[in-house]
């Protein structure tokens, strides 16, 4: 837990780590691309990282992985986030020790319990983000499944399926949970599984699955990926579900590009997913729970105007989408965490933000605390309520973020 004087604290990891690899200000600065005096601000706390071009620039300028700058995974406040660090022990043992092909040698039960199991963690994962149950469940699905896989031929794409929601969850988990390296591993299985089993659409989420788990590490690598399992997909567009994989791939693309501030690409790709969306016939796809569709294209949107710091254009393109058409608590949240961050660094619309970071944090409570600009945005806050008297709502959602006592 950081000390109430020592909220925020990546600008000071930023400035260790500078100091240790022996660079100048003024020369991380320059190879990150940031003027130096906004690297200052930021070392001292006066200013916030707020989008993954300035923290994945200064990690690679610092050759360290982002991670290493926001002190992830972070030390949990409530008994439910201390609950999701616990069952990633289990989960971590599980991606190590069970492999396609392999039985596990362990009781199986009959397909329609582990159908239903399957289901649960799905709905867990793309609804809830519940990450404690998800730690706790699919460390006991997996070696199942795997065993269901070797033992039963007539039962092999149930449980390729099933393995992919099972990976797919274990990379999320670990992923927003601090454990990069374990995303990658469980993104890299289910791509393995997808391709196994054959199926495009599979294997256009998988490939939008692994850019997710480790786009960070390499943008460049995640938009390769993208385009190339996108271009796979274009003989297939006239099934809805490969229509909606290949929408998702797009939008991956574009926030590879962002990430990059490459705006032109990033709109090129972002264009191309809106107009597939539009030749939807329903607002909301359900393949993969991935939701795509008209109305999470203009929730990416939003998350594109973000990472180019436009909070004027969050706030605009924000009044035209309606997140509830939704059914996921947890892409509802997602919503409202990036309008929210983004709305609160300008005076005149902070109320609006901070109502809308407790609407998200409502919604899933885990999600929200576990990102790490809605961590830098409220830091921020909370340095600039020290000064201006800060409210009952800002303490508590820093308490439960691990920022402040609640004192």
């Amino acid at each position: 837990m950081e000390h109430a004087d020592d909220v925020g604290n990546v600008g000071r990891r930023i400035r260790e780590i500078r100091s240790w690899r022996g660079l100048t200000l003024r020369a991380a600065a320059e190879l990150s691309g940031l003027s130096h005096g906004y690297l200052g601000q930021i070392e001292r706390g006066e200013k916030p990282v707020n989008s993954r071009t300035v923290l994945e620039a200064l990690a690679m300028t610092l050759r360290v992985s982002p991670g290493e700058l926001t002190g992830r995974p972070w030390a949990p406040a409530e008994p439910i986030d201390n609950e999701a660090h616990s069952a990633l022990i289990d989960l971590e043992i599980a991606l190590e020790m069970y492999e396609l092909d392999h039985d596990p040698g362990c009781h199986v039960r009959p397909w329609p319990e582990l159908r239903t199991e399957v289901t649960r963690l799905t709905d867990l994962m793309h609804v809830h983000a519940d990450y404690a149950a998800q730690g706790a469940l699919a460390p006991k699905l997996l070696p199942e499944l795997h065993a269901t896989y070797v033992r039963y031929p007539e039962r092999r794409q149930d449980a390729l399926l099933g393995l992919i929601h099972c990976y797919s969850s274990a990379c999320f988990t670990t992923k927003r949970l601090g454990s990069t390296g374990f995303s990658a591993i469980a993104a890299r299985t289910a791509q393995q599984c997808a391709d196994e089993l054959g199926i495009p659409e599979w294997r256009g989420y998988t490939a939008w699955l692994r850019g997710d788990a480790t786009g960070q590490l390499s943008r460049t690598q995640q938009y390769t990926r993208s385009v190339r399992a996108s271009d796979e997909l274009t003989a297939h567009l006239d099934d809805g579900n490969v229509m909606q994989a290949y929408g998702m791939l797009h939008l991956s693309a574009a926030l590879a590009s962002a990430a990059q501030n490459d705006r032109d690409t990033t709109m090129t790709h972002l264009h191309e997913a809106d107009a597939i969306a539009g030749r939807m016939d329903i607002e909301v796809g359900s393949f993969a729970r991935l939701w795509f569709g008209p109305t999470n294209v203009g929730i990416w949107k939003v998350t594109l105007a973000a990472e180019f710091g436009e909070s004027g254009q969050v706030a605009e393109i924000a009044d035209t989408v309606h997140p509830e058409q939704i059914p996921s608590p947890s892409r509802q949240a997602e919503f409202w965490a990036e309008v929210g961050r983004m709305l609160v660094t300008e005076r005149s619309t902070r109320e609006r933000g901070m109502t809308a970071l407790l609407t998200a944090e409502e919604l899933a409570p885990q999600r929200v605390r576990n990102d790490v600009f809605v961590r830098e945005a409220v830091a921020d806050m909370l340095r600039a309520a020290r000064r201006e008297a800060g409210s009952r709502e800002l303490r508590g959602l820093a308490w439960r973020l691990g920022l402040a006592p609640t004192g």
